[in-house]
C-alpha cells in the first residue's frame, strides 16, 4: 500500500491525534493515504468513529506491541 504522509502521533492522548490528523489530512489531495502512528490506546475506536463522522476511509489498523498504526484516505 502506498503511504503518502505519515504523522508520529506517540505519547499523544485524546484529542491530539485526532486533531494532528485533520492538520495532516487537510494539506492532502484526495484519494491520498495518510498513516498515523499512536501510543494511545483509545485511538483504536478514536478513529473508527473519526472515519465515520467524517467521510474519510480508514483502510486498516494495526496493533503492534504497545503502537497502534492507522491508515486512512483522505475523501
Amino acid at each position: 500500500m502506498q503511504i503518502d504522509k505519515e504523522i508520529d502521533t506517540s505519547g499523544l492522548s485524546c484529542p491530539l491525534p485526532i486533531l494532528r490528523t485533520k492538520t495532516a489530512l487537510s494539506d492532502m489531495q484526495s484519494g491520498q493515504t495518510l498513516k498515523i502512528i499512536s501510543t494511545d490506546i483509545g485511538s483504536l475506536r478514536d478513529f473508527q468513529a473519526y472515519a465515520r463522522q467524517t467521510g474519510n476511509e480508514l483502510l486498516d489498523q494495526q496493533t503492534i506491541d504497545s503502537t497502534y498504526i492507522h491508515i486512512l484516505r483522505r475523501r
